[in-house]
């Protein structure tokens, strides 16, 4: 199996950590987290990998090389401009019908043989796979009618959403509806195919998961690695 790992992005939001470090270099526990990320794939069978790289790439290209140490292959994608999410893609050569596409800071305990079974299952042109996230709102929130009388008050609730992972599997025919060097993110290709007519499935299973490119969530994500490292990394992934 092949997978496109997105990791050209800026990583802002880890400022000033990376202005030094491309955020897929970002240490969780004793690696790298795309370290973890290829030993977990390659784990689940995937060892072809291409990188899309821009921003220091130029370290991760240093670091990984071309795999061997790891047991893949790996090439590099490199982008001039800011392509977006999904404008990565367009300059992807999947060597076979499905292929995985997925972000270079995710921390994660799902099963990812299993959302592609899922994906061969449903044979959809896209799977994305999501996490159902709670989200706190510390404010006591209104709920008012045309009127602007009162119908219901709520303190501090709790709001449950399903959430993007940052990982998609996906079908080699989407390349048709990109254009190549076409900025894109990937919400809005999968919006574009849907308003197309193409089904878009959605997978969930219960898991960890932590974007890293968040300072609360990379925190945390340092915590639980060294808590729960086996199931983020079993014996055979390391």
């Amino acid at each position: 199996m092949q997978a496109l790992i997105l990791a050209g992005g800026l990583g802002t939001r880890l400022s000033p950590y990376t202005a030094i470090l491309p955020k897929p270099l970002m240490p969780v526990g004793q690696m790298p987290i795309l370290e973890l990320i290829i030993r977990q794939l390659h784990h689940c069978g995937i060892d072809r990998f291409t990188l899309a790289v821009s921003y220091l790439g130029t370290l991760l290209q240093a670091y990984f090389g071309d795999g061997s140490r790891l047991g893949v292959r790996i090439d590099y994608q490199w982008e001039e401009n800011p392509l977006g999410t999904a404008g990565a893609i367009s300059l992807f050569k999947p060597e076979e019908d499905d292929f995985l596409v997925m972000n270079g800071d995710i921390l994660t305990t799902l099963d990812y043989q299993a959302l592609f079974l899922a994906h061969k299952r449903e044979k959809p042109l896209a799977t994305i796979a999501t996490f159902e996230k709670q989200v706190r709102i510390d404010l006591g929130v209104l709920e008012i009618n045309d009127q602007g009388t009162l119908v219901d008050y709520v303190e501090k609730p709790t709001k449950t959403y399903q959430v993007s992972m940052g990982i998609n599997v996906f079908n080699k025919k989407v390349l048709q509806y990109l254009k190549p060097q076409e900025h894109i993110d990937i919400p809005e290709l999968m919006l574009f195919l849907k308003d197309r007519g193409e089904r878009i499935y959605c997978y969930n299973e219960p898991c960890e998961w932590y974007d890293i490119g968040r300072v609360e969530d990379f925190a945390m994500a340092q915590q639980f690695i060294q808590e729960k490292l086996d199931k983020f990394l079993p014996g055979g992934a390391r």
